[in-house]
């Protein structure tokens, strides 16, 4: 079997390829510039973008199954569109696709519904899917490091109703999983941390971690795009603050019965932010 991951470079699909690779299962990692010290070893490594199509059927060409993960972009149901039709006319078996935990009642969110608009994509090509659907990454506190080591500051404002949080490799194993079973299609598989994280909780378990106090920045979604607006996109302003501010008025957990799906695929309980927030600020 060989296996196309798209993204295969990125926070999930670096773990996903090497667990693939674990497994002994052929492993092509597309990626918009094939950069030997990003591949995973074991990994071919293909050059090709979304935004191309007519660069996509040589990393579709020979391959079983694939999993699909989309970047934050203007036109990412166009992307997602073009691997899904290069999938289709490549005799893909099987697609999948990562998307966002309640994907479907957040769809104010611009992100969240290019998932769900991608995923009608693969309905509508006829071609077997599953859904992984991660809560927010423990990894995304990487870009804060610094500033959460230097001036201690967690800069994230997404309020006090709770926010699930996971660490990208009990996705990757979720998805590899998903990607090498049978009898798995469509369906929809959650992918959540053990626990329920405020920006002030957040703060306080950094402050735990490193001995001195690290602040929260606070819910000011104007003060927050003021900053973010000097390092990223303003279409990406636009879209993290309706998803910051879904969060400060709406959570993103998962229902009981998500939590227990998502613990049965992992096999094991999911990893602790604390384990990954002691890696982050000691690397």
């Amino acid at each position: 079997m060989r296996i196309l991951v798209i993204g295969g470079t990125g926070k999930v699909g670096r773990p996903l390829a090497a667990a693939l690779v674990e497994k002994g299962v052929g492993v092509r990692a597309m990626t918009r510039s094939a950069r030997p010290d990003k591949a995973v070893p074991g990994v071919e490594l293909v050059e090709a973008d979304l935004s191309r199509f007519e660069s996509l059927p040589p990393a579709f060409e020979g391959v079983d199954r694939c999993y699909l993960l989309t970047p934050l972009a203007e036109n990412e149901v166009d992307l997602g569109t073009n691997a899904v039709e290069a999938a289709s006319g490549a005799g893909v078996e099987r697609i999948v696709l990562q998307s966002v935990l309640r994907a479907d009642e957040a769809q104010e969110i611009p992100h969240f519904a290019s998932k769900v608009r991608i995923l009608e994509r693969i309905r509508e090509a006829g071609i077997p899917w599953v859904v992984v659907s991660p809560s927010s990454f423990y990894q995304n506190d990487v870009v804060l490091r610094d500033l959460i080591r230097g001036p201690g500051f967690y800069a994230n404002p997404i309020g006090s109703m709770g926010v699930n949080r996971v660490d990208v490799r009990d996705i990757a194993e979720v998805a590899a999983a998903a990607l090498l079973g049978d009898g798995q299609a469509s369906r929809d598989i959650p992918v959540v941390g053990p626990d329920t994280w405020t920006g002030q909780s957040i703060a306080a378990a950094y402050s735990e971690i490193l001995g001195r106090k690290v602040r929260y920045s606070g819910d000011d979604l104007e003060a927050w795009a003021a900053a973010a607006g000097g390092h990223i996109p303003e279409w990406l302003v636009r879209d993290l603050r309706i998803m910051f501010d879904y969060f400060q008025r709406n959570s993103l957990l998962p229902t009981e019965s998500q939590a227990a799906e998502s613990r049965a695929a992992l096999g094991h309980e999911p990893r602790p932010f604390l384990d990954f927030a002691r890696e982050l600020v000691a690397g």
